[in-house]
């Protein structure tokens, strides 16, 4: 099973007031297991930076003013995404930026089918805990000491060991771990082989000691039923 975790950084909270995308980082999991492939990218969103939202990501308008358009690298993104289900934290809002983008560029939007929010899981999990990454990497045990400011491809990184954690945590490969296990015992031994001890037989035979003793027991006991019941047969 093929999933993207993706994150964005943006120019603010709507697009419909004219916010754009200025950042997307996005980490591809095989059966919830990072596989080392990343996207990363800066666009220029061909506007001013606002201070509110370079306090929070860091990236000023000289920085990205000679980075590319979105729609220059519109094709390298989606061959990443390929049609693979999409997590992300507080989903909706990445969504909605990067369905404006795409619309922008006269592309259809990402379906919201293929949406899969951490935020909705966390809020499922943990009802009235703080939901956000940074609460969550606490909770869990998620490094984030590195993180001074937010960033589209750190946030990823984090957001997929979160995914992983909401998801099963390390018991999600159990089942898979015991397969291996087991076929590499049947690989040694042949399929189906079973091993068990060798033990020796044991001696259940009354001993002609313990045959005396018990039969100077039964002789004193007082019409025992069994006798009676010989006799009178």
């Amino acid at each position: 099973m093929r999933e993207i975790i993706f994150d964005t950084e943006t120019t603010g909270f709507d697009p419909a007031s004219g916010d754009r995308l200025v950042e997307i980082g996005c980490i591809e999991l095989i059966n919830r297991v990072p596989s080392g492939r990343t996207f990363h990218a800066y666009y220029n969103p061909q506007r001013d930076m606002p201070a509110a939202a370079e306090a929070v990501h860091g990236l000023s308008s000289i920085f990205l003013k000679d980075k590319p358009l979105f729609a220059s690298g519109v094709d390298e993104l989606l061959a990443f995404l390929e049609d693979s289900p999409l997590v992300a934290h507080n989903a909706r809002f990445d969504f909605g930026f990067l369905n404006h983008e795409l619309r922008l560029c006269g592309r259809p939007d990402v379906s919201m089918t293929r949406m899969i929010d951490t935020v909705a899981i966390a809020r499922t999990l943990h009802p009235g805990a703080k939901h956000s990454l940074d609460a969550l990497c606490t909770r869990y045990g998620i490094d984030r000491s590195h993180r001074i400011k937010h960033g589209a491809l750190l946030d990823a990184q984090l957001l997929a060991q979160l995914y992983i954690e909401l998801t099963g945590g390390r018991q999600i490969g159990l089942g898979l771990a015991q397969e291996e296990e087991k076929a590499a015992i049947d690989g040694e031994l042949g399929a189906g082989a079973m091993v068990r001890p060798v033990r020796p037989a044991r001696v259940f035979a009354a001993s002609a000691a313990e045959l005396e003793r018990h039969g100077r027991f039964i002789a004193t006991l007082d019409k025992p039923i069994w006798l009676e019941e010989a006799q009178a047969g």
